[in-house]
């Protein structure tokens, strides 16, 4: 497609999904209308038509000598990659996830490996137009700019503002292999300890470090993956590949134990390394076991295709018509994405091990540079140059008939609060109103909602993330 069709085309979706949210009744929800989620939150049944985002799920243009792509809020993070990768090109930050799209991180946040460097997604947008609640599309920019209390309120807001169709987003050259190592740790402290000096000198051993995450398997078993963008200097070393037989997360362990702790992937098969396992959720399916992973079409090895499997689930119960005929206790969903100071890492741990005991947990590093002016999100207030670590942990825990009241969950909502962290808004939230106000600068969100919004069409933030609407 051509510069100046892949403009109009844009246009022309643009429209259409302006005359569908003309369509839709005052006082009736408004929703994307869109195949994929991420979200592992319910939603209340609607009879209202979703917007109609048909055509805003492409990347318009790639500048390769700005280094930027303007992209169309539905792209998945999959084909922006695929888009950008042939040029030498990357998004500053890759969510791990393929079908996460650009205006979904944006708007709900993401995080990868190189957030320790690069922040998150939303922190290397140069430009959005959104699509607002007044049915405008406002095109805002970092300060100084007419608009840029939208453009800073958008990140964490979860469409309570509006919905992105475009976004400009600043690209990295990379190289096409990536060199990891795994290094293991006995001792939380210890760990929390390093991660904080790799973040200060972006080095490990005095080998550069591009990319940090990690996982913790047991108490005392911790990894930190070390990435380093490579030339090609691995010498004539086959890259390994995860999409078939082989497991990432299990490489991990068993590449520090064999003595080697170290890896080579293409650049592509680094981005998406969690998501043919889901990181390592696909075991709730089978899919690890040998002879059932030679059975499962490799197409279906995909986040996407287990999100699915998991809404299946829930619309029919089958896993809890499971525990019921084998006598076990009710299960409790805690699937949920935080962010502790680095500092209190090992307390947060600790504290996880004894209450929920859910293991493996994924661990990344972040620092958040801010807004323009180094002042933090206000949506998403984070403190501008400390290291946080996100603590990623998904899956069930049998708690019992106190299920339905999420007693786990609101435990770790309450913890993460004592430790000075946050919790991502992408799945269930029980905070009450006063909290989630104060933990994410309700006020603040209200004003700037009501200038974009003055008809109040679009739910609020605490109506989507904690009443579930």
């Amino acid at each position: 497609m051509s510069h100046g069709t892949a403009w109009q085309s844009h246009e022309a979706a643009v429209a259409r999904l302006k005359a569908s949210y003309d369509e839709i009744p005052a006082g009736a929800p408004v929703r994307l209308a869109k195949k994929t989620s991420n979200l592992f939150r319910p939603r209340a049944a609607t009879a209202s038509k979703g917007l109609d985002v048909s055509g805003l799920d492409g990347v318009i243009e790639v500048d390769v000598e700005a280094r930027t792509a303007d992209v169309q809020g539905m792209c998945t993070y999959e084909h922006l990659v695929d888009a950008t990768l042939p040029h030498g090109l990357i998004p500053y930050v890759v969510p791990q996830l393929k079908t996460i799209t650009l205006g979904g991180a944006v708007t709900g946040l993401g995080i990868e490996s190189t957030s320790f460097r690069s922040g998150l997604p939303h922190e290397s947008v140069l430009e959005m137009d959104v699509f607002t609640g007044a049915g405008e599309v406002v095109t805002t920019r970092p300060a100084p700019d007419e608009h840029s209390e939208l453009f800073d309120t958008f990140p964490n807001s979860y469409g309570s503002l509006g919905y992105a169709t475009r976004i400009r987003i600043k690209l990295e050259p990379v190289p096409d292999r990536v060199e990891l190592r795994h290094v293991r740790f006995d001792d939380a402290g210890l760990l929390s300890k390093t991660i904080a000096e790799i973040v200060e000198t972006r080095e490990y051993d005095g080998v550069q470090v591009d990319g940090l995450d990690g996982v913790a398997f047991e108490p005392d078993e911790y990894y930190l993956t070390l990435a380093r963008w490579s030339d090609g200097g691995a010498g004539t070393e086959a890259p390994s590949d995860y999409t078939g037989q082989q497991i990432y997360y299990r490489s991990i362990q068993q590449r520090a134990s064999s003595g080697m702790g170290r890896d080579v992937l293409t650049m592509y098969d680094y981005l998406w390394r969690w998501d043919t396992d889901w990181f390592w959720c696909s075991g709730a399916f089978g899919v690890q076991n040998p002879t059932v992973r030679r059975l499962w079409p490799k197409r279906w090895r995909r986040s996407d295709v287990y999100h699915h499997l998991i809404g299946l689930n829930h619309r029919t119960g089958f896993m809890d018509w499971v525990d019921r005929r084998k006598g076990r206790p009710q299960r409790e969903q805690v699937v949920q994405d935080i962010e502790v100071p680095v500092e209190r890492l090992p307390e947060f741990l600790d504290w996880f091990d004894a209450e929920v005991g859910m293991r493996p947990v994924w661990l990344c590093p972040l620092v958040s540079p801010g807004t323009t002016d180094g002042a933090q999100w206000p949506t998403y207030p984070l403190r501008p140059g400390t290291t946080y670590v996100n603590v990623g942990f998904w899956g069930t825990v049998h708690v019992g008939p106190e299920a339905p009241d999420a007693p786990l969950n609101r435990a770790i909502e309450g913890k993460v609060q004592e430790l000075g962290g946050h919790k991502s808004l992408y799945s269930e939230a029980f905070y009450d109103r006063e909290t989630f106000d104060r933990l994410y600068d309700g006020p603040h969100l209200a004003a700037v909602k009501q200038r974009y919004d003055p008809d109040d069409r679009l739910l609020s933030l605490y109506d989507k993330a904690v009443r579930d609407r």
